[in-house]
């Protein structure tokens, strides 16, 4: 894959997080908006209510097996397009179920609440939980894009070193989604008005736009640099 590509390819899923941001924006939305009652009690609750900038995360993670599928590589479309559909399902239903949050929330606010109510300090607790909030939503998008089929990879020489090499891209990805998940987790504390229970104004464009950008763009060029000419494979 050429530079320009991967970094295409690292970008897309950022690019497409920011204009469902600013769709949301333009719109109006918010939830006031006219849903069927099943689709509005599944998404409108606590978690989209403190976490409401999850909402864009969810779209990168979904736009990054979506890219995924559409990048170079040895498996056939069938395959990718079944791996595609598994991992954008895995993916949403970390995310959903049983509501807005789905597991992913619910791991990192468990672990958070639960250690702030065993004595442990809030900011030490908050880092634990946006750690559990990442991995969870790590693995779904990590094996999702996994389930696309991997490029191919050169002759299996140097074997303890490839895995050596992919046991420290996989720790670099959790940190980097580490991070994004603490900034992410703050948006209201750092000054993110109600929305979705009202629209968003300019100010709380600004302040998301900056926020999802400062979150994603450790992993944005992680990927980027996984996908560079001359390295093979592709990372959550």
């Amino acid at each position: 894959m050429s530079a320009p590509a991967a970094w295409t390819v690292a970008a897309a899923p950022l690019a497409a997080a920011l204009l469902a941001l600013v769709a949301t924006y333009a719109t109006g939305f918010d939830q006031r908006a006219a849903m069927p009652p099943d689709v509005a009690n599944r998404f409108y609750g606590f978690f989209l209510d403190r976490y409401p900038l999850f909402a864009f995360v969810l779209v990168y993670g979904l736009a990054r097996i979506l890219v995924a599928t559409l990048a170079p590589g040895r498996a056939g479309m069938v395959r990718r397009l079944i791996g595609a559909i598994l991992g954008l399902a895995l993916m949403a239903g970390a995310s959903l179920h049983p509501t807005f949050g789905g597991l992913i929330l619910r791991a990192g606010f468990g672990t958070g609440s639960g250690a702030f109510l065993n004595g442990t300090p809030m900011a030490i607790a908050y880092a634990l939980g946006a750690a559990a909030g990442a991995g969870v939503f790590g693995f779904a998008m990590g094996l999702g894009v996994t389930l696309t089929g991997r490029p191919g990879r050169s002759a299996p020489r140097g074997r303890w070193r490839a895995l050596g090499r992919g046991l420290v891209g996989m720790l670099a990805a959790f940190l980097a989604l580490w991070l994004g998940a603490a900034l992410i987790g703050a948006a209201r504390d750092l000054g993110l008005g109600p929305w979705p229970r009202r629209p968003l104004d300019g100010r709380d464009l600004t302040l998301a736009a900056g926020l999802i950008t400062a979150a994603a763009l450790p992993h944005v060029l992680l990927v980027g640099l996984r996908l560079r000419p001359g390295r093979s494979g592709v990372t959550g």
